[in-house]
């Protein structure tokens, strides 16, 4: 397929050295306010989060042979697991968790080089994906309303009218803003809600003001960092959610196959655009970083712009990984008041749980069935209810049982 006619910029071709500049730019900070709130929200460095972001992007368009302009950044699906392991095992049990994600990403994409990828389909319908979706968006919901009210505990006026501007500036930005601040709603409405918040005397400037300007992030090594030992229960957290952001990374991919006129199916083949989806993520979790997934912010600056040149997202990549070291920055966003990140979180859970819902209108779900009805009800109550399997020393939480059992219940129950 050719380019579109309107394309400005098409995939292979290069703008000039100061425009590539400002595109490039344009398109870190699109996905910037999304990117950083992930590591917030587990407890990892933004720094690192924006390095993995950045190498990723560069790793996925890399095998994906300079055909896909295509961002990487920090994946929403797997907060969940992840908040609960940084509590129990640190670090070293999400690293295991995200290699695994790559793992499983590696395993599939070598399945359809072979046979195809009509299984995908079968496997991971719509009445399951879509109550999966609204269980990673409710689940969280308990977490924001307390960063939104209670400082160290305690309820705070302070921290509730933070929130709650923050969310309504986020609504605000969401629905008015056009052009390229439309795509960048959620970073205008963290650095509006973090102003307020100084100006209200919640945050720290002393260390902001101290902390050094450049730094190495904070890198998390097998075998120089920690000792590696093996854990079973954050693998299987964690592992089963990659079957949902790969249906996720199907969405991107029929996106931009009509935002550029390409059939990305068929070239280069979902078997690379997986493959550097998955390497992506497995360079994540050797790092210290969270899963990786590929970004819808940057396929809307692209739909706007009409510049779907693939050297733009280079120059973002490498744009992200010089400042994830930049210690202040780091620091800045390190110090972003819970009401903030409260607030934010308000509208970014609720917009995870109706893109579930969403899921399930447009495909029809028709909860008469009784098939569907019993699918969709076990995976949103045990998913969303706190339900969980020991497995050893840890638990497999509620968002894992509900997608395993779904996936089980979709092959199992008669179809009629």
């Amino acid at each position: 397929m050719n380019k579109n006619s309107d394309t400005i910029l098409d995939v292979n071709d290069k703008p000039g050295f100061w425009l590539w500049v400002g595109l490039s730019l344009q398109h870190m900070f699109s996905m910037f306010g999304s990117t950083v709130i992930v590591p917030l929200l587990v407890g990892l460095s933004p720094s690192i989060a924006l390095f993995t972001s950045g190498v990723g992007t560069l790793i996925h368009i890399l095998v994906t042979q300079k055909k896909i302009p295509a961002y990487m950044g920090s994946s929403f699906a797997f907060i969940v697991p992840m908040k609960y392991l940084m509590q129990v095992t640190g670090y070293p049990g999400i690293a295991q968790g995200v290699i695994a994600v790559g793992v499983i990403y590696l395993i599939v994409a070598l399945v359809i080089a072979m046979i195809g990828s009509e299984w995908i389909d079968k496997l991971l319908p719509a009445v399951v994906v879509g109550p999966v979706v609204i269980v990673i968006g409710l689940s969280l919901a308990s977490s924001a309303a307390n960063d939104a009210m209670l400082n160290n505990g305690n309820y705070d006026y302070k921290y509730v009218f933070v929130a709650l501007v923050t969310l309504l500036l986020a609504i605000f930005f969401n629905m008015y803003l056009k052009g390229f601040l439309g795509f960048m709603p959620i970073l205008l409405a963290i650095v509006c809600g973090y102003v307020l918040s100084i100006a209200m005397g919640l945050v720290n400037l002393n260390a902001i003001a101290n902390a050094p300007w450049f730094a190495m992030p904070k890198f998390e090594i097998p075998f120089v960092s920690y000792n590696v030992k093996f854990e079973w229960g954050a693998i299987i957290a964690i592992a089963p959610i990659a079957f949902v952001t790969i249906t996720e990374h199907l969405g991107h991919l029929m996106v931009l196959d009509e935002l550029t006129g390409r059939n990305y199916f068929k070239d280069p083949g979902l078997n690379r655009t997986l493959t550097g989806d998955g390497l992506a993520s497995m360079f994540a979790g050797l790092v210290g970083g969270p899963a990786v997934t590929s970004y819808g912010e940057n396929i809307g600056v692209m739909a706007i712009t009409k510049i779907h040149s693939v050297y733009v997202l280079i120059g973002a990549a490498i744009f992200a990984i010089l400042f994830s070291f930049v210690n202040k920055l780091n620091v800045l966003i390190m110090q972003m008041p819970l009401p903030v990140i409260g607030g934010i979180s308000f509208l970014l859970f609720g917009t995870i749980a109706s893109s579930g819902i969403k899921i399930m209108i447009e495909n029809q779900i028709d909860l008469a069935n009784k098939r569907n009805l019993m699918i969709v009800s076990t995976i949103l109550v045990i998913g969303v209810g706190g339900f969980m399997i020991k497995i050893g020393t840890l638990p497999l939480n509620g968002l894992a049982v509900s997608v395993i059992l779904g996936i089980l219940l979709n092959i199992i129950l008669p179809k009629n």
